[in-house]
């Protein structure tokens, strides 16, 4: 990760440098917990809060699969998309994810 960071502050990287970068194996990122789905299962709104369900892990650089890519992504935000899947509403994200990985096998985590 570090040669992506000195590339950015450098100023003067080109696509090129930025192309030749190592893909780092694992990096730090905000992900959502299946366990917790359910957390706000008739909870008023008032009692409910993304900051409760967004967990910042390191989390390791997927494997591109057929017809996918990596993309750097160089800024992030949190945005309403973000708050909604936080506060699984108007449903869990898993569900709908979990059909897509079976209709599309190479999308399936690996068995456990």
């Amino acid at each position: 990760m570090k040669e992506i960071l000195d590339a950015i502050m450098s100023g003067t990287a080109t696509s090129e440098d930025y192309a030749a970068l190592p893909i780092p194996e694992h990096y730090r990122g905000v992900v959502l917990l299946a366990e917790e789905a359910e957390k706000y299962a008739g909870a008023e709104d008032t009692c409910r809060s993304p900051s409760d369900s967004l967990h910042l892990f390191d989390v390791p650089t997927p494997e591109p699969g057929p017809g996918e890519v990596l993309v750097a992504v160089m800024a992030s935000s949190i945005n309403y998309n973000t708050v909604w899947s936080a506060l699984f509403e108007p449903v869990p994200t898993f569900r709908f994810l979990s059909r897509y990985a079976r209709t599309a096998p190479e999308a399936a985590p690996p068995p456990p």
